[in-house]
């Protein structure tokens, strides 16, 4: 039975914080995944009003008074590197939280947001959309029926070339946290889905930073390095290798999962729909073809899921968090899960900037473990900078030169981030 207090008929009331990249949140809210939308919070008080009037609900800048508003959930979409704080608070005032990537910025925050989702009993979920693309759910179904045996190996890719006018509209601010971050840390397009149809965990990471000079500064204002490669060992031996994040090379998804006996693969054209399967012939049962690729469908709503963002993701995110609190059940992406994918980023960092050691990732669900980083704050980003902070390059912190401030000044105005100097955080 729910343990919620929230019927099956009762839609769950949610809040929104965050009305640039929330706004996918706000209109997932619907009657289908039994939500209805009742409040949003931001800082930037035009959008807020704009996106708040449009849907017709309440409005706060501030985030207290947000909590105190009658609702039963409250969604995260504020900056990459902030959940953490914002999440806690939430639980504490009795919300459950579903929170994008990352869970944490910090090793301790992680610590901290494990103790607080036992100590509420409340539910948290973390966003990350990518596994639940109709390919990956068609993996995950194939993997746990015993397709190819278990994994031994597995590749996950996301790198997102950008263009530079492009990704300075989306960052605005030097010391917005796109400039900072380092590559490791947004690994969770990569590993969630590998994890998810695996059914496995991070024990230890190395990595290795990859550097752009001629697309990184002292042509870009981003100061965090392009790319890097995590060689994650998991709980049950194998070994995945993790690829991204911003190199120039090309814009690519991908996952491929070698099993025992055979392959799991997204493929082209459409890495959201598209399987690939591979039996080698000496392993192949005789009613399995040798080789097969096909389009994948959901087996329900996928015409919603079609028309969300980031193949269906948008949409199976919200379904699954009503799902949960509703059973009152912890989800599959629980803050267990969601911290150990945030840690992988974290000590990869650490792993880079000592040139690929190996470095351990605690198991979260263990205090004994997890107390030992309790007061580990170690963080790249300008608001952390301090003695014992890391750089957010391997090449230790480079400034960005004045043509390029120049510049992203002059897109960043032109696209209406313009304040008062006392508030500009950076801009």
């Amino acid at each position: 039975m729910p343990q919620t207090g929230i019927s099956n008929k009762k839609p769950i009331r949610v809040g929104v914080i965050g009305v640039g990249r929330g706004q996918s949140f706000a209109q997932g809210a619907t009657d289908v995944v039994g939500m209805k939308l009742v409040a949003l919070c931001d800082i930037w008080e035009e959008r807020l009003k704009e996106v708040g009037d449009r849907f017709g609900v309440a409005t706060y800048t501030d985030y207290d008074a947000f909590l105190s508003h009658d609702m039963d959930a409250v969604v995260l979409a504020n900056y990459f590197h902030e959940h953490a704080p914002f999440a806690i608070k939430a639980l504490r005032a009795g919300k459950h939280v579903m929170s994008e990537t990352t869970a944490c910025k910090t090793m301790a925050e992680g610590v901290a947001l494990c103790r607080a989702v036992e100590e509420t009993g409340k539910i948290y979920m973390l966003a990350e959309n990518y596994p639940f693309s109709s390919a990956n759910q068609e993996m995950r179904r194939l993997y746990r029926s015993g397709e190819i045996g278990e994994v031994r190996y597995a590749e996950g890719e996301y790198n997102h070339a950008a263009e530079e006018t492009w990704r300075l509209s989306i960052s605005p601010g030097l010391k917005h946290w796109r400039n900072w971050i380092p590559p490791t840390y947004y690994c969770s397009h990569a590993l969630a889905p590998l994890m998810c149809i695996t059914d496995t965990l991070p024990v230890s990471v190395n990595a290795l930073s990859i550097v752009e000079p001629s697309t990184q500064s002292p042509d870009r204002v981003k100061v965090g390095d392009a790319g890097a490669i995590l060689l994650l060992r998991m709980d049950n031996g194998a070994v995945f290798r993790i690829f991204g994040l911003c190199l120039s090379s090309i814009h690519r998804v991908r996952y491929e999962i070698h099993g025992e006996r055979g392959l799991l693969a997204t493929a082209e054209p459409d890495h959201w729909s598209t399987v690939r399967v591979h039996h080698e012939e000496w392993l192949r049962h005789e009613d399995q073809p040798l080789s097969r690729t096909y389009r994948a469908d959901w087996p329900e709503h996928g015409d919603l899921a079609r028309s969300a963002g980031h193949g269906g993701g948008d949409f199976w995110t919200s379904f699954h968090f009503a799902r949960t609190i509703r059973s009152g059940k912890q989800p599959y992406l629980d803050v267990y899960r969601g911290v150990a994918m945030a840690a992988a980023g974290i000590e990869g960092w650490r792993s880079c900037l000592q040139e690929g050691i190996a470095i351990r990732i605690p198991d979260f669900k263990k205090e004994k473990e997890r107390c030992v980083f309790e007061n580990d704050h170690w963080s790249p980003y300008p608001e952390d900078t301090g003695p014992g902070q890391p750089p957010p390059s391997i090449r230790g912190y480079v400034a960005p030169n004045r043509p390029a401030v120049s510049r992203a000044r002059k897109v960043w105005k032109s696209l209406g981030y313009q304040l008062p100097r006392s508030k500009q955080r950076g801009l």
